[in-house]
């Protein structure tokens, strides 16, 4: 093992907008994973990259870096194609849960590697983690054999895989830095990369409860992910979707489990369903087993309502250590939490506002997500039978219900929900869900 780097020249390189060279980060990177580089140090790089940024190449050079600081995932040849899909976080964003065993049933391997929560937004592993048994962190080894043989997994990175990615993501959450986007873009694709795949799309989410808050800089995040992606050998797609409103009616982990579960039996949310079915046809676009977007929509609809996913999705949960017995007791229940309070209308019309951000802040708060590294996540917590905008309602009627650990926690909470929502008189101007495609 060599001597770690100085590290405090590079801080100060880059504070002062100095661009690294390939070399300096690949150094950074080996330091990182072999735990030379003190937290404190990291965090200042962190911010300095936050506010200099990085130019392309440093981008490059710190996902290559960090792809290769650990094993990549190997599969024997085979017909199908190895897909994933990634989405930079939202509240409600429950897609890769139902998208995976539609992915499997559509004739796709899908190694997907996905993450805890960051911010506000619920991390896909959280929600597995609330499934009694299921078994987030498996062996690489293990992960290539249940894609073999039931098609798709949903799991973490394993401890050899991408590592200097596990530290760096971790103290992103908690520093401020969250919202960059060469780290975000370096984050997602040394994951990708590091799953050997053919094709990879990319749901950038924008506005007040999303990492890019308007449009225009999701669209940069997007573009610079699609542009390296596609250099590095996958053939990236990107989607751009509103997050001022959370996806579906349900956030927190274990309520996003059960609407995933109803999206698999065609009683789900309008738009988790759109969401859900619109990635599976990019990604058969994008691997040329559709000659059109319009032909690949109905393809993965007819697979969605065949009930095929629905029961690879209880393959995967047996393959992944779940309770099966356990999960669908589970699934019966109509809440877990101890308590259960309605947020109802004050008023007749039709909701116009929903806010997101502090839908998911208040979650946060309920235990449902993470202030520090160290917070233990309550996987019963958060809302339901959410108004969304264009949703008629009377006064009296329920808004959402709040799922909390004590009365003192839903009642607080409700004081804060009751701001998320406006109701006007006539019915609001709603927002396309997918608002633009970038990518061949």
């Amino acid at each position: 093992m060599g001597v770690a780097m100085n590290f405090l020249p590079l801080i100060e390189s880059k504070r002062d907008g100095k661009i690294l060279d390939p070399r300096q980060i690949h150094d950074l990177v080996r330091d990182v994973t072999a735990g030379k580089i003190p937290d404190y140090q990291l965090a200042s790089f962190l911010m300095a990259v936050f506010f200099r940024g990085l130019n392309t190449e440093e981008t490059t050079a710190l996902t290559l870096a960090m792809r290769d600081s650990g094993d990549v995932l190997k599969f024997p040849k085979d017909k199908r194609p190895l897909v994933d899909k990634h989405s930079t976080g939202g509240v409600g964003d429950k897609v890769s849960l139902p998208l995976a065993p539609l992915l499997a049933c559509l004739g796709f391997w899908v190694p997907m590697i996905s993450g805890r929560g960051l911010g506000i937004t619920g991390g896909t592993l959280d929600k597995l983690d609330s499934i009694s048994g299921f078994k987030t962190l498996l062996p690489a080894k293990r992960i290539t054999e249940i894609v073999q043989k039931v098609g798709c997994v949903i799991c973490g990175q394993t401890d050899r895989m991408v590592p200097a990615d596990k530290k760096l993501y971790a103290l992103r959450d908690v520093t401020g830095t969250v919202a960059s986007i060469p780290l975000i873009t370096a984050s997602i694709l040394s994951k990708k990369l590091a799953e050997s795949l053919d094709a990879l799309i990319l749901d950038v989410k924008f506005g007040c409860a999303a990492f890019m808050q308007t449009k225009a800089d999701a669209r940069k995040l997007a573009k610079a992910m699609v542009t390296l992606g596609n250099q590095c050998g996958v053939n990236t797609r990107a989607i751009l979707t509103d997050m001022n409103t959370p996806l579906g009616r349900a956030a927190g982990n274990w309520l996003e489990v059960k609407e995933s579960v109803a999206c698999l039996e065609g009683k789900g949310p309008n738009d988790l369903h759109k969401l859900v079915v619109s990635c599976a046809a990019h990604l058969l676009v994008q691997i040329r087993k559709a000659k059109s977007l319009s032909v690949a929509l109905k393809q993965a609809e007819d697979c969605l309502k065949s009930g095929a996913p629905r029961r690879k999705w209880d393959e995967m949960l047996l393959a992944q250590g779940a309770n099966l017995d356990a999960f669908k007791r589970r699934l019966a229940l109509d809440h877990i939490a101890p308590v259960i309070i309605e947020l109802k209308s004050t008023s007749t019309g039709y909701v116009s506002r929903c806010d997101a951000r502090i839908i998911g802040e208040v979650i946060r708060d309920l235990g449902g997500g993470r202030l520090t590294k160290e917070t233990k996540v309550n996987f019963d917590v958060g809302v339901d039978q959410v108004a969304k905008p264009g949703d008629e309602i009377s006064q009296g009627a329920i808004l959402l219900r709040i799922h909390a650990a004590s009365k003192t926690e839903a009642r607080s909470a409700e004081v804060r929900l009751s701001k998320a929502f406006a109701v006007s008189a006539k019915p609001p101007s709603l927002p396309r869900l997918i608002s633009e495609v970038i990518g061949n």
